[in-house]
């Protein structure tokens, strides 16, 4: 009997085992992919962060926000490939904006990637009475790939990248001669205080979400399973609309809800494209792309009277 019980056991024993190394060897390649020590994994910070993240209450919020970007995290990601950042950096902008387009935090800052309005305007994204392109989905990711490319060109590591994301290039360079290494185990030293507390706890963020998000086997436990096959089945399209013309009416052309279509274009401040521009882009579903192509058509510009 006893043996019968094993030889039905053994099978189970053998699958979490399996799924275990998986997902250590996944844990061990993401790390690699910021440039930090597989010993990172064992930082108390960074694992009491990754716990209560896991919680049933933070787990519904991290997953909520996942299910909230889905039709545009395959974008984000596409975007930061092009320009050879990796994709776990997507964590950074969850970090920064929780997903949301339309984050602005007290010190100015907007958008997924929380933009100060000069930093901004450096990478080309434009601000003034009609757009906020920080708010652009993909303007405003090209513009953050680009940042942290430099970024990573002048430092040489993707995490010291991701700080100096935080607290600036500037800082994170008199950390590095004060510490006399760019070592992250060392920058992180609370005693010592190289870089701000909220850089060293800003690092293990992005890194404890990442594992997160990289971990089938919590996702499967969820009532978000769903994402597993929906994360790269959903993205967007850019298309380019005439001179001041209303999502109101592309929206009705393309059979789509306005709030979706206007969620997807936050760095709109009014219901139409700017009238300055022949033409401007906007992002609508892909599986709306056809009817699009199919139906739009240019329309008088409207203007009203006060």
């Amino acid at each position: 009997m006893y043996k019968y019980f094993l030889t039905l056991l053994f099978p189970l024993f053998l699958f979490a085992n399996l799924s275990y190394v998986s997902n250590f060897n996944k844990e061990l390649a993401l790390l690699d992919s910021f440039d930090i020590e597989p010993s990172f994994l064992y930082d108390p910070i960074m694992n009491d962060m990754r716990t209560k993240n896991s919680s049933i209450k933070k787990s519904k919020h991290f997953f909520r926000a996942m299910d909230n970007a889905y039709i545009f995290i395959p974008a984000i990601k596409n975007t930061l490939t092009k320009y050879d950042v990796p994709q776990e950096f997507l964590y950074l902008a969850m970090a920064e904006s929780n997903f949301k387009t339309r984050a602005y935090s007290n010190k100015r800052a907007a958008g997924l990637w929380q933009f100060m309005p000069r930093t901004g305007r450096v990478y080309n994204l434009n601000i003034d009475e009609y757009v906020d392109e920080r708010r652009d989905l993909i303007k405003s990711t090209e513009a953050a790939a680009k940042y942290l490319s430099s970024l990573h060109k002048r430092f040489g590591k993707w995490y010291l990248a991701a700080i100096a994301y935080n607290c600036g290039g500037g800082r994170l360079n008199h950390a590095i001669k004060r510490a006399g290494t760019d070592k992250l185990s060392v920058l992180l030293n609370a005693k010592k205080k190289y870089i701000p507390r909220e850089s060293r706890n800003y690092i293990r963020k992005i890194v404890a979400l990442a594992l997160i998000g990289t971990d089938e086997q919590h996702l499967l436990s969820s009532e978000y399973e769903h994402l597993l096959n929906r994360a790269n089945a959903y993205s967007i399209s850019t298309v380019q609309i005439s001179s001041g013309e209303s999502l109101k009416r592309l929206a009705k052309l393309i059979e789509m809800p306005l709030k979706d279509l206007k969620n997807l274009n936050r760095h709109l401040k009014y219901d139409f494209v700017p009238p300055y521009a022949k033409s401007y882009d906007v992002y609508i579903p892909y599986i709306k792309l056809a009817d699009f192509k199919r139906k739009y058509y240019k329309a008088p510009m409207q203007t009203s009277l006060i």
